[in-house]
């Protein structure tokens, strides 16, 4: 992988041609309109060039030496949806280019290539990406002014989540937020209702794992007079309350059984019935659900319906732990240093050299809540003018936060959650390693594995189809 910088200051064209002659002669047409070309000669150099380089625009031969165009083009959309890539291929092979457009390509070229035509695609697809990125900051803007809440970063991860959740703000999609605890799910949340059309109608949130089993139900669906005893008058659900709004389920996955087939007819239906109450209720309602779980699991064991988690899982987004964000750290801290020295009416503070190497070296098991409270305490017990790694602490929290390493298999199970809920896990998996192994001993041959396990075939089918498990 060559690179050549000529403006380093504007990301590159990825240009990905096995031939050299071609390669070079495309590169010079390129870097004569003062455009940065980044070169991949196959499909495993595109890829990493694609990391490093964050490209403004992908050229791409369809055939390649090791892998192919198609493969380029996945990577570069899997890196960001809205990435240009343009598709080179001989006169014959045009029904390829044709499939690549269709798996997103934006335009192709037949060679041999024109590069006067080269440059005028290569335009136009800096243009839709400039475009783009103008269309983002304004949809941001807007936001900031109905008052969402202020997304902090640079990382490219997080700038990919802020366009994937743009993208699905224009739709009333579920949609499902992943990740660690303290990521900062909610405000993401937030962010999606303020872009979204329903921006002015009502966000109302609700903490599933917070309420007890027995309140859940009448708080997400409310209940009429005498219901229960102490119903004393009739109570709107958070589903009601969030009419041509956004409910925002957090901690989807501590979700009562009982109670997910409710969850899901009103999601399916988006009509339910207040407890102790006959009449249908219609609602227009855009569902947002948040988990720090693995729902795929808690489906395995049971704990969680799959047609739920099917429906709850439409759009999911996956957002990175800080841990993954480094380069946002020290940006993070000085957002939240601002902000507290506002809150409690203290002159600026800085962070010293010795504060940021701190910062940097801990791993955020906690996450941006963990940074925020850490900044916080930081910003109280400072005296003078800047921050000190003594101020942060966090040399006392690395000790308590870090256990004894276990190398042992259990270190590698989940046991959070109830006997019950740990016990179905475990044997969920030992089932799905079991039945695998059984079938790769007999070569796949169904009933050699259902014998050797002991199991009736038609419970061995079952148990196939129950894991996913395909022969």
């Amino acid at each position: 992988m060559t690179v050549r910088t000529r403006r380093a200051a504007n990301p590159p064209i990825l240009l990905v041609e096995d031939k050299d002659s071609l390669r070079t002669m495309l590169r010079l047409a390129l870097e004569a309109q003062d455009l940065t070309v980044v070169e991949a000669r196959d499909e495993n150099e595109a890829a990493a060039a694609l990391q490093t380089a964050r490209p403004a625009v992908v050229l791409s031969d369809l055939r390649l030496p090791a892998g192919d165009g198609f493969g380029v083009l996945r990577a570069a959309k899997d890196l960001d949806p809205e990435l240009p890539v343009i598709v080179m291929t001989a006169f014959g092979s045009i029904q390829d280019a044709v499939a690549a457009m269709k798996e997103g390509a934006l335009d192709f070229l037949a060679k041999p290539v024109d590069p006067d035509h080269l440059l005028l695609m290569v335009e136009r697809a800096l243009a839709q990406r400039r475009l783009a990125t103008e269309n983002v900051l304004l949809k941001e803007e807007l936001a900031a002014r109905r008052g969402a809440p202020q997304i902090v970063g640079d990382d490219p991860r997080l700038k990919q989540v802020s366009i994937v959740l743009q993208r699905a703000a224009g739709t009333d999609t579920t949609v499902l937020l992943e990740g660690e605890s303290g990521t900062g799910k909610e405000l993401f949340a937030r962010t999606l209702h303020a872009l979204s059309p329903r921006a002015d109608g009502p966000f109302v949130a609700i903490n599933c794992a917070a309420i007890p089993e027995t309140l859940l139900e009448t708080e997400l669906f409310g209940h009429e007079k005498g219901a229960f005893t102490g119903a004393s008058n009739r109570k709107p659900g958070k589903f009601e309350m969030a009419h041509r709004g956004t409910l925002f389920l957090d901690e989807i996955g501590e979700l009562p059984l009982t109670l997910q087939a409710k969850i899901l007819r009103a999601l399916e239906e988006k009509k339910f019935e207040r407890v102790g109450g006959t009449s249908l209720l219609h609602v227009d309602v855009r569902v947002v659900a948040a988990t720090n779980r693995n729902l795929k699991a808690a489906v395995a064991a049971r704990q969680f319906r799959e047609d739920l988690f099917f429906r709850l899982s439409v759009f999911p987004i996956t957002i990175p732990p800080l841990r993954e964000r480094q380069s946002d750290i020290s940006m993070l801290a000085k957002f939240f240093i601002d902000r507290f020295c506002r809150d409690l009416n203290k002159r600026s503070l800085t962070l010293a050299p010795s504060a940021i190497e701190e910062l940097l070296a801990y791993p955020w098991p906690g996450n941006v809540r963990e940074l925020q409270n850490c900044i916080e305490r930081a910003v109280i017990l400072t005296d003078g003018e800047q921050i000190h790694a003594r101020h942060l602490n966090l040399s006392f929290r690395e000790s308590l936060a870090a256990p004894p390493v276990d190398d042992s298999p259990w270190a590698r199970i989940d046991l959070s959650g109830t006997m019950a809920a740990a016990t179905a896990r475990v044997v969920a998996e030992v089932e799905r390693r079991k039945l695998e192994h059984a079938l790769a001993d007999s070569a796949g041959n169904k009933a050699k594995a259902a014998d050797t396990l002991q199991l009736g075939f038609k419970t061995f089918s079952s148990k196939l189809r129950e894991y996913g498990i395909e022969v």
